[in-house]
């Protein structure tokens, strides 16, 4: 046989399948109404595990495995379509639903927003590229911007979510559990160290040097410069600076931006320290309400699935199946369990498209807690 003739039969063989689909869809709805009637659940395992057994008992070893695959695709499918017959999720759908009939088209301009650290501090910057007019209330950790957004004090709160040299601020991923927020638009800036000093300190005199956490990791290779110098965590980069600014001593240095420098009366002794030039931080911009405005196109979602094999494969296959991309996927032990994790997602989707509503909605099946975050386009 030639391939013409080869694919010919394969295209028969397919046209035998979408049939056989068809019909198999068919009697999973039946089965469906037949579970929301009696209150049945729609996972059965053990009927799965039945399935799988039975088919692959007699097949050849190399083509089990592309059995048991293609089956576990049917299943998570066949699910799919159960869940959205039995009107399970029916909550998330009307929720945003809503949010997309009452959000403003834009971000507003005239609100409060929190942001954390003092003046000069990066989300400072990055609130002022969202917000031309808003009002910045300062806040002393991250969790206290959350909790100014949870209690209605500020309108919109700026967290740094990620660098991308030095990785995730993994305490804004747990504050996302904690608290009871949503994404309602992110930003990327692009971050440009400097070290200041107080005028007339030289490169000799420093002993000691402050900064965050994620700054001091940015300019790592930087900082090998000075062996001997001591390195000290603060909670904000404008805050090292302002603490060098009002010290009295003159062996101190601060790694903050340009704008800082300004801000406090210092010098610039180095610019541009971090690591590489390609060094950018993303904000997102948070509200108490969920706020879907014009132009989305990524979603995030927090999830927890169970302990076993194969619970994240469905997670995303229900993605793969709607041809979904997952941008970002970070993993978070919860604390009191042991080899428990919750998962952060981003994925390019546009929740204004019902195929988008659908998929969130089937998450919610297969995971054992899922939250959505949010709907947002980035700058």
């Amino acid at each position: 046989m030639d391939i013409q003739e080869l694919r010919a039969g394969i295209d028969a063989v397919d046209n035998q399948i979408r049939d056989l689909f068809t019909q198999r869809m068919d009697l999973s709805s039946q089965i469906a109404d037949y579970k929301r009637s009696n209150k049945l659940p729609i996972l059965d395992r053990t009927r799965e595990r039945e399935i799988l057994a039975r088919l692959t008992a007699d097949q050849d070893p190399d083509l089990a495995n592309y059995t048991r695959m293609l089956f576990k695709t049917l299943f998570d499918m066949s699910r799919a379509y159960q869940s959205a017959r039995m009107g399970e999720s029916q909550q998330l759908e009307e929720q945003i639903k809503s949010a997309l009939e009452a959000s403003p088209r834009k971000l507003p301009q005239n609100v409060t927003v929190a942001c954390q650290g003092v003046e000069g501090a990066y989300s400072q910057i990055a609130c002022d590229k969202l917000f031309a007019s808003a009002g910045v209330m300062f806040m002393d950790s991250f969790e206290g911007v959350a909790r100014a957004v949870g209690s209605g004090l500020c309108d919109y709160g700026i967290l740094p979510i990620e660098n991308n040299l030095y990785g995730s601020v993994n305490e804004v991923y747990d504050l996302m559990r904690k608290h009871s927020f949503y994404i309602v638009r992110s930003i990327k800036l692009r971050i440009n160290h400097s070290l200041v000093v107080k005028p007339g300190t030289t490169d000799g005199d420093i002993r000691e040097i402050f900064s965050h956490e994620q700054a001091i990791g940015q300019c790592s290779e930087f900082l090998k410069k000075y062996p001997n110098a001591k390195v000290t965590i603060c909670e904000n980069t404008a805050m090292a600076a302002k603490h060098v600014a009002q010290s009295d001593r003159s062996d101190v240095a601060a790694i903050c931006s340009a704008e800082c420098s300004e801000l406090y009366g210092l010098k610039q002794l180095h610019r541009d320290i971090q690591n590489s030039d390609n060094n950018y931080t993303r904000f997102i911009c948070i509200a108490k309400d969920l706020q879907i405005l014009e132009g989305v196109n990524k979603v995030s979602i927090l999830f927890r699935v169970p302990h076993r094999p194969g619970s994240l494969y469905e997670v995303l296959s229900t993605f793969a199946t709607v041809g979904v991309n997952v941008s970002k996927l970070e993993s978070r032990p919860i604390p009191g369990h042991d080899f428990d994790f919750l998962f952060y997602a981003d994925v390019d989707a546009d929740c204004r498209e019902e195929q988008t509503v659908k998929m969130l909605c089937d998450l919610t099946r297969c995971t054992e807690e899922m939250t959505f975050l949010g709907a947002y386009s980035e700058a």
